[in-house]
């Protein structure tokens, strides 16, 4: 089941007229000419995605400075966080569905266990998508389908609970975190967590997590304490 972050870019690639979509799940060696092959898509798509994760991250962030975005950007689209997104979009058996008929073809399942086809496959569909319904819309369904991989990267290179702990033992004071409320559906959470400094409210956060919240929260709390 498609996970609801990925609807969006998982109708766009539905709607895929069947040429675009063809080329962008055909491995080089399933083809005589390799430019019929995903390997061209992947090439645009990996710069439509770069460029949709970057705008995104300078609206989500406007506080972190361009080297902590950098972290976070390359955390977010990097093979690994592609090859996730391609795994909950249903890529490899959109590849399967896409095999040659003819016995000598490398088996799917062959070419998946190498780390570079599955995150280049939906790189070239995310292309697939740029070619045929243009920028803004493409980008829209990127930046939701790699929300939840931003945060990550966000909550791990940029660990403001601890910057924030750090600060607050030079002054022998503690921080803790009270979860206020989490609201949408069971699949989909969000909470709201408030940071508590000598009985002060000092930083509120929401995230997807308990975790991501927190991370909010201590950066509001680092900014009004000084940090």
């Amino acid at each position: 089941m498609t996970a609801p972050s990925q609807a969006g870019l998982a109708e766009l690639i539905e709607d895929l007229p069947e040429d675009l979509r063809q080329q962008g799940l055909t491995h080089s060696s399933w083809t005589e000419d390799r430019v019929d092959s995903y390997e061209r898509l992947a090439y645009l798509g990996d710069s439509v995605l770069a460029l949709a994760v970057a705008s995104d991250l300078r609206q989500r962030y406007p506080e972190v400075d361009a080297g902590g975005l950098t972290k976070i950007h390359n955390q977010a689209v990097s093979g690994v966080s592609c090859a996730e997104i391609g795994r909950e979009l249903g890529v490899p058996a959109m590849i399967e569905a896409m095999r040659p008929e003819r016995e000598e073809a490398i088996q799917p399942a062959v070419l998946l266990a190498g780390e570079r086809p599955l995150p280049e496959v939906t790189e070239a569909l995310i292309g697939a998508c740029f070619i045929a319904f243009g920028y803004e819309r493409t980008a829209v369904a990127v930046a939701q389908a790699f929300g939840p991989r931003i945060e990550l990267a966000a909550e791990t290179t940029t660990d403001f609970k601890s910057a924030l702990q750090e600060l607050l033992a030079r002054r022998r004071a503690k921080v803790t975190y009270r979860v206020v409320t989490e609201f949408g559906p069971p699949h989909q959470r969000t909470f709201e967590v408030e940071a508590i400094v000598d009985d002060e409210r000092v930083g509120e956060g929401q995230g997807r997590s308990k975790k991501a919240a927190e991370q909010v929260a201590a950066e509001e709390a680092l900014r009004r304490c000084g940090g």
